[in-house]
């Protein structure tokens, strides 16, 4: 089994805090912010110092009705070889919906959303996932997401759907227990009985984050400190199995290094906690009578148990080959039915908290608005206080249907076609960033261009 150790998660803000801070033995890195031809300076350090970096991605969307995208599996499997990491991560959930195969238009969610536990989703989920682990040069682990708003007519628990998609496909879990606290807040599901059900012998590791809560809803922030509650959570599965690697997540509101430093202590100090209670006697039966476990899953396989003609153990005759097209289809309609109400403004599905979709649909929308002014920075210094408003406006009547950059120019596009007309500086600004980038070549850039890129560095 992999032994990872402490680790936290590497993002560009805290690069050069990170390799700084001592006991950090691994790095995990968002997999589809780096390029594989030129990797950060501060990751290749960390890995000629031997830290291990492991590739999370966040856009694959396993949990979709679609069969995984050759060309992003193909572009994981890159960042894994170039980071020579031994394991890649990603989540259970969907992306996006509709397209052919419901016969209706591509939405992108720009986050990542719950799937249903039903059967029909767990088959689908199942037949991904081994279309995955066959194109990915090593194991594939998968994590449990967060999520605002629950299905209707489960058919499982988040416990049993973890532990029967393990079971099938031999995939490897990524255990967040700042999302198990989430699902607590938010949909009432008890963090107990799910790590009563998880198969340890599949842990991968354990991610931990902060959050805050707002109006009964706990948000998943990353930008907020690590709550008592999500610790406690993290001691709980310790007292059940040494986690192989516990890793801190922090992706916005950076504090000081020392503060980052404090809370991997008392990460380390609730793994502790954990293992002091699992060496009494008393724990340590119990942890034998409810571990599944047949043998331990190991780094170089991957873990899966095989049945006969070597499909994973526990497989149904439903996922084992092509017979999950009426799941997908059913799955897929139900998807692109959620997926409209939340970025199109078309009715929520009967059974839904309407509510808790609008909390969702408003957590999305602000999500599009930061992470375009990430990949387009120069738009909030373009629009100055009033990017969001006329982000957010503009987010309201047009669903994002390819990738975030393509979202910034349609945004800009918008703006510029607008009856309501921007400021005269401001459109010649925006035009010519516009301009800049919409082009079949990019175009020299112009004074207003120029001008824009030397407020920003300024900090403006």
């Amino acid at each position: 089994m992999l032994r990872l150790g402490t680790g936290i998660g590497w993002r560009p803000e805290i690069a050069d805090a990170v390799e700084r801070m001592p006991g950090i033995d691994w790095v995990e890195v968002v997999a589809e912010n780096v390029c594989p031809g030129h990797l950060p300076e501060s990751l290749l350090r960390l890995r000629e110092r031997g830290v291990t970096v492991i590739p999370h991605g966040v856009s694959l969307g396993l949990g979709g009705a679609d069969r995984p995208d050759e060309g992003r599996l193909a572009a994981l499997a890159e960042r894994v070889e170039a980071l020579g990491a031994p394991l890649v991560t990603e989540h259970i959930a969907f992306v996006r919906a509709g397209g052919p195969l419901t016969a209706s238009p591509g939405l992108e969610a720009g986050h990542l959303l719950p799937v249903p536990r039903t059967r029909d989703a767990l088959d689908v989920l199942c037949e991904n996932v081994r279309i995955a682990q066959e194109s990915l040069p090593v194991p594939l682990a998968l994590e449990n997401i967060a999520a605002l708003f629950s299905w209707p007519g489960e058919e499982m628990t988040e416990g049993e759907f973890l532990s029967e998609l393990a079971e099938r496909t031999g995939v490897r879990l990524l255990v967040d227990v700042a999302n198990l606290h989430t699902n607590h807040v938010n949909r009432g599901e008890d963090p107990a009985e799910a790590l009563a059900r998880l198969p340890v012998e599949a842990l991968a590791y354990v991610h931990v984050a902060g959050g805050f809560a707002r109006d009964g809803v706990w948000h998943d922030s990353h930008a907020h400190p690590v709550p008592r509650e999500v610790l406690d959570i993290l001691t709980a599965l310790a007292g059940r199995a040494a986690p192989p690697g516990v890793l801190l997540e922090r992706d916005e509101n950076f504090p000081e290094p020392a503060e980052l430093e404090s809370e991997l202590s008392a990460i380390r100090d609730a793994v502790d906690a954990g293992r002091r209670t699992a060496d009494t006697p008393a724990t340590a039966a119990t942890a034998t009578t409810t571990s599944t476990a047949d043998a331990p899953v190991t780094a170089a396989t991957g873990g899966a148990r095989t049945g006969t003609g070597g499909t994973p153990a526990g497989t149904s005759p439903t996922s084992a080959g092509t017979g999950t097209t009426a799941a997908r289809q059913r799955l897929g309609v139900a998807q692109a039915a959620v997926l409209s109400s939340l970025v199109a403004g078309t009715p929520v599905p009967e059974g839904f908290d309407r509510v808790r979709m609008r909390v969702q649909a408003r957590s999305l929308a602000a999500k599009r608005a930061d992470v375009v002014a990430k990949v387009a920075p120069e738009l909030p210094v373009i629009l100055g206080a009033e990017y969001r408003e006329r982000f957010l406006a503009y987010a309201r009547t047009r669903p994002m249907d390819g990738g975030y950059r393509q979202d910034a120019l349609d945004f800009a596009g918008q703006l510029l076609r607008k009856e309501d007309p921007l400021a005269p500086r401001t459109h010649r600004h925006l035009r010519a960033w516009w301009l800049d980038r919409a082009g079949p070549v990019p175009r020299v850039p112009g004074p207003a261009v120029r001008a824009a890129r030397k407020v920003l560095l300024r900090g403006a």
